[in-house]
């Protein structure tokens, strides 16, 4: 987190879980009434302490921080043009601050270095910058790959303070109001006399594209996406899936968290009954992000841990939200069968993950993705299951109410944003 006050900004950033690194005493330190947060799994540039974000750097005419969710895709073609030798050690996060940074020093405004930099940047980003004097900007990309919203402190009448969230959820947390989400390729400023809002880019140069697996997978339950509460829209994902497969089972349970909306909706469709099969480690954390597959194979059973009595001599409908690479889904099955289940019927609440994503998922070659190169009968037999189904793209997107406003290339191969030859040429298709 970064705070200012008094004219400083504060930066307190580690590795680790939020509660492991901000403790009562680091807390004391972020003094003042702005303040920015962020947490991030690397998809570009290191996983050490120095890619923690938000950076910090300091001009002769400002210090700012920055924070960044998303991945820039013409990173290279940025740092070759300025001058900025490319390590493994800079991230995209890094490359933009230090482009706005030097634009400062030329003489913009931190408002105007964000613009001049931000359209001249491809890829994915929503951003949020804090200034030594308390201003907050919040920038979305103009395709609204990830999510960014706006709250309120105090009523419409009488504003008591903003904020912005990456998630809707944030806002209820702290006592905020939602006003709005943030639009592709808007720019909101947060002052103390209030919001305004700049275009980074002119509407009809924007495409509504957030990312189709924001609604599947990475938001909470709770949250609201494009005005649709994401734990509905995973119920119908459910409800959608049962009427693709008919069959004869004992029991429907959803791998947790994001698994179990898409199971309650799978049971009232089909009538077979909803139940608890596997009881989750809230302290371990998203297996699909672990550095190689034994590591993410031995997560699953440090995450998840088996109900037995609820699992032996069960015929089961086990519903996921997605197979990246299998490895996980195949330790599952192969747990719920050591617990004695007499079959495992894997469903699927989104259509096979075939295409590397470049917009901020951790999925860097097509090599690692289980459905790009094998049949659903090769699939099937090597995760172990006894028959295994995917939800379609019609229906996903039936399911969450749209026609083709989100960004689906992992699914399609339809990019909406260039992508980079020297990067394409590394995913191996």
């Amino acid at each position: 987190m970064a705070s200012a006050h008094d004219g400083q900004i504060t930066v307190v950033k580690d590795n680790g879980l939020v509660s492991h690194v901000f403790t009562d005493s680091t807390l004391r330190a972020l003094i003042g009434s702005e303040a920015i947060g962020h947490t991030r799994y690397s998809t570009s540039g290191s996983a050490n302490w120095t890619a923690a974000q938000p950076v910090f750097r300091s001009t002769p005419e400002t210090v700012f921080a920055l924070g960044h969710n998303g991945n820039l895709t013409n990173t290279h073609a940025l740092a070759e043009v300025a001058g900025i030798r490319v390590t493994s050690m800079l991230s995209d996060s890094d490359l933009v601050a230090e482009l706005v940074a030097r634009a400062v020093e030329a003489g913009d405004s931190l408002e105007d270095a964000l613009v001049h930099v931000l359209r001249g940047v491809e890829g994915a980003f929503s951003m949020v910058v804090l200034d030594q004097g308390g201003t907050v900007v919040a920038v979305r990309d103009p395709h609204g790959f990830r999510p960014l919203c706006l709250g309120r402190f105090g009523s419409a009448e009488k504003p008591e303070g903003w904020m912005v969230a990456s998630e809707t959820p944030a806002l209820d947390v702290v006592g905020a109001s939602f006003v709005r989400e943030v639009e592709p390729g808007e720019m909101v400023i947060l002052t103390p006399d209030g919001v305004r809002s700049r275009r980074l880019v002119e509407p009809d140069q924007t495409r509504q594209g957030l990312c189709i697996f924001e609604f599947v997978y990475f938001a909470r339950p709770d949250a609201y996406l494009m005005g649709r509460q994401v734990h509905s829209t995973r119920r119908r994902m459910g409800e959608l899936l049962a009427a693709q497969s008919l069959l004869d089972a004992d029991v429907v349970m959803g791998v947790p968290d994001s698994g179990v909306p898409a199971a309650e909706g799978f049971a009232k469709a089909s009538g077979i009954p909803f139940g608890y099969g596997l009881v989750k480690n809230r302290y371990i954390g998203r297996t699909f992000i672990s550095p190689d597959q034994n590591a993410r194979a031995a997560s699953v059973r440090r995450k998840l841990n088996p109900l037995r009595e609820a699992i032996a001599g069960q015929r089961l409908v086990v519903v996921d939200d997605s197979i990246v690479r299998g490895t996980t889904t195949r330790a599952l099955v192969q747990m719920l069968r050591d617990a004695g289940a007499r079959e495992v019927h894997l469903r699927i609440s989104s259509p096979p993950f075939q295409w590397p994503c470049f917009f901020g998922i951790d999925t860097p070659t097509r090599d690692d993705l289980l459905a790009a190169h094998h049949s659903l009968e090769e699939m099937n037999s090597f995760i172990g299951s006894d028959t295994l189904e995917f939800l379609t793209l019609d229906n996903l997107r039936r399911a969450i109410g749209l026609d083709d406003e989100c960004c689906d290339a992992c699914l399609t191969g339809r990019y909406p944003a260039p992508v980079p030859v020297e990067i394409a040429a590394g995913a191996r298709w």
